[in-house]
């Protein structure tokens, strides 16, 4: 063999694994922003890769997920979106209602998938719900919306209430919409409400102890991502100290709260997945209607409500999703 041929032999062999290792195309990456903790928010976590996955993307293998966690201090959301941005993520996914405007803020150009407890046209995420036009879409569970039906329920259970503890975030965004709401059906229901705050652990702690002497008859624990994140020491805290309370979601009740009245947030977060590998494969947010939870989950803690002498009524029994003894 000549040597030109034998160097253009060599050449070609070693050009031909650089030259494929070039044309490989590049993972995706997605941007995860959460306002809560991620270690105390697993499930949710899980919910959204189980709708990635619907749509052949899996974490890995096709897709790369920066995550990003303000772990409650809402005032971090917005340096970390930012910083989504600067490491040009492909989709932004914005968990939680404290997370949608930050993102919003961050970007007019790359896709946002956001979750929210609350009404996004009234929150100001997007116009409409049908055509959410611009780069946002997602799925709401309309939680704070049904925070005056929680409070109906646990009057239902507990007859004798006229005092009603309501606690909120002062740091949260649901702040304005969970005192009109809850305060507007204590006042239908003929009841008045104690305010209390807590938007730390340390805090959460102190308004337990509290309860003793402010002699609330129950609890209506206000919608927000930072006590979405603390529902299992919200739930054990209200078992501990003998307190009739409701709130969202079923970890809560679980971890021993008497019940839970909220939109199926799992199946929001497994929807926010789906659309997220949709507009990865070229889908614009614009043409995907913003998803509302079409069906509320109910979850009773009939170990909890015996321990706390109350009888719960067939009626609401033969509702419940999940009964837990």
């Amino acid at each position: 063999m000549k040597r030109r041929e034998c160097l253009t032999i060599l050449g070609s062999a070693v050009a031909w694994p650089l030259a494929a290792h070039a044309q490989q195309p590049t993972m995706s990456v997605i941007g995860f922003l959460n306002g809560a903790s991620y270690e105390l928010s697993r499930h949710l976590v899980q919910a959204f890769h189980q709708g990635l996955g619907e749509t052949g993307y899996v974490e890995g293998r096709n897709v790369t997920v920066e995550y990003r966690s303000a772990e409650g201090k809402y005032d971090r959301l917005p340096s970390l979106a930012v910083d989504l941005v600067r490491h040009k993520v492909d989709v932004i996914v914005a968990t939680g209602t404290p997370t949608g405007l930050p993102a919003k803020a961050a970007t007019t150009t790359i896709p946002i998938v956001f979750v929210t407890g609350s009404d996004p046209v009234e929150q100001g995420l997007v116009t409409n719900l049908a055509h959410p036009e611009g780069n946002l879409t997602g799925a709401t569970t309309l939680a704070v919306q049904l925070g005056q039906k929680r409070l109906e329920l646990l009057r239902e259970l507990v007859p004798s209430l006229s005092v009603v503890g309501v606690l909120i975030n002062p740091r949260g965004p649901n702040l304005q919409s969970v005192m009109r709401d809850v305060q507007a059906a204590a006042r239908t229901l003929g009841l008045r409400t104690h305010i209390l705050h807590a938007s730390t652990e340390p805090e959460i702690d102190k308004v337990f102890v509290a309860l003793g002497q402010v002699r609330v008859g129950g609890l209506v624990i206000g919608t927000d991502t930072f006590f979405n994140s603390q529902s299992a020491k919200l739930g054990t805290l209200t078992r501990r100290h003998a307190v009739p309370a409701v709130y969202q979601y079923r970890e809560f009740v679980a971890a021993g709260g008497l019940m839970s009245y909220a939109g199926a947030i799992e199946d929001a977060y497994r929807m926010v997945g789906v659309y997220t590998g949709r507009i990865l494969k070229g889908e614009k947010p614009a043409n995907l209607p913003v998803q509302q939870s079409a069906k509320a989950e109910l979850f009773i803690n009939l170990t909890t409500a015996k321990t706390l002498g109350i009888t719960i009524p067939q009626s609401i029994l033969v509702r419940a999703d999940e009964v837990i003894e």
